[in-house]
């Protein structure tokens, strides 16, 4: 069973499972959601990648709303930066800008 798409936009990792026990010295179970039923819960350490959560990256629930459509909108708070930038005959505005739910490093 494949999870999500074939080719090369396919998935490398899918979602951080939680480890249930070590089976022998090279492969792990782990617990996953029933829609995964008929994927063995068992695989082999090199299919695995360690998850390590970033504090600064996530973003409390709390300050957002989400629609129906799973969909939200974000608020630019303020301008950090702007540069002109010229590209062989043109010319292109670069803006660096601070959103409402991100802190100064997940600015874009």
């Amino acid at each position: 069973m494949r999870f999500g798409k074939k080719g090369k936009v396919s998935t490398t990792y899918v979602e951080p499972y939680k480890i249930m026990k070590r089976v022998g010295k090279v492969a792990y179970e782990l617990e996953l959601p029933a829609e995964s039923a008929a994927v063995h819960s068992v695989f082999h350490i090199s299919l695995l990648k360690k998850c390590v959560g970033d504090p600064a990256s996530t973003v409390p629930l709390e300050s957002m709303v989400v629609k129906n459509s799973l969909s939200y909108e974000d608020v630019p708070v303020e301008i950090l930066d702007c540069q002109v930038r010229k590209l062989r005959n043109k010319k292109f505005a670069s803006v660096k800008v601070l959103w409402r739910c991100q802190s100064i490093e997940g600015d874009t």
